[in-house]
Order: structure tokens, then sequence, then C-alpha cells
């Protein structure tokens, strides 16, 4: 019990002894905002301000001929994820899908576009044919299937095989 009532005073006396040794520390004003404030320079200056603003963006509208060739170098590179399949590099497999997949919709969209109403619809039922089997890979790219992705691959090679064959 005389333990206890000594341990007691010592923290006592330790706790008085911190707290008599307290201090303010001095706090200066914040720092100047480095952006996304209003009246702020850096981050919210527009970049690449001599180019025009068609473009100043990524992705380029291009005429149908053009869009039909990139559409053909990007079913190219879809076509060369097959490598990645069989290595089994599947971050790899999803973000180089993922990337060209974008390329080719929206180069689809604008060959799509331009042709006569006749055309269109068939068009439209391959290129939504096309990229259900491309989510299809990606997803069996996500749960690492390689059963699946091969499936899946031979699906899409065959969707890309209709689709190309019909844009000429």
């Amino acid at each position: 019990m005389l333990g206890l009532v000594a341990a007691g005073l010592a923290t006592g006396s330790f706790v008085e002894a911190v707290l008599a040794d307290a201090r303010s520390i001095k706090v200066g004003p914040p720092p100047p905002p480095s952006g996304g404030l209003p009246g702020t320079l850096n981050s919210d200056e527009p970049r690449d301000l001599v180019l025009p603003y068609k473009d100043r963006f990524f992705l380029q509208p291009l005429t149908p001929a053009q869009a039909a060739q990139r559409a053909k170098e990007s079913a190219k590179d879809i076509l060369g994820v097959k490598n990645l399949i069989d290595k089994k590099a599947w971050p790899y497999v999803m973000n180089d899908l993922r990337l060209k997949a974008e390329y080719l919709r929206y180069d689809l969209n604008t060959v799509i576009a331009a042709k006569p109403k006749d055309e269109k619809k068939t068009l439209k039922d391959l290129t939504k044919k096309l990229f259900s089997t491309i989510d299809d890979l990606d997803h069996a790219a996500k749960i690492k299937s390689t059963p699946e992705a091969e499936k899946s691959y031979a699906q899409t090679v065959s969707s890309l095989n209709d689709i190309l064959a019909k844009l000429g």
C-alpha cells in the first residue's frame, strides 16, 4: 500500500513539473495560397496559351477517313494485348485495353456519324457488340482469369474483324 502512495506522489510531482514548464509556441500567419483560390497565379493560369482552343485538348477530332485509319491502328494495338495476356501482366492488359478502346470508341463514333442512315444501324450494333466483348476481356483481366481472358480475346478479335470489314 505504501508503494502505491509513493508512486502516486511521484506521478503527481512529475505532472506538476511538466505543467510548470509549459510555454506557448508562437505561430506565424498561414502560408500564401498555392493554387485553386481566387487571386493565385500558379495553378489557375491556363497552359499552352499560344495554341488555339481546339488544339489544347488531348483527343483531336478527325475527318471520318482519318478516324477510320486511327481506328484501324487502335484495333491493331488491342490485338497486341495477346502478348500481355500470355505473360499474365494483368495491370498492363487493363491499362492498354482501356486506353486503346477509348480511342477506338471515339473514332468509330466519328466514322458512324458520317455514314448514311441505313449503314448506321448495323455499325452501331457491331460497335455495341465489340465493346461488350472488350468489357468482358477487361473483366477477365481484372479477376486474373487466363481461360476467360483467352475466350474474351477470341470474341474481341472476331468482333474487331467484323467491324473493320464494314469500315472498309
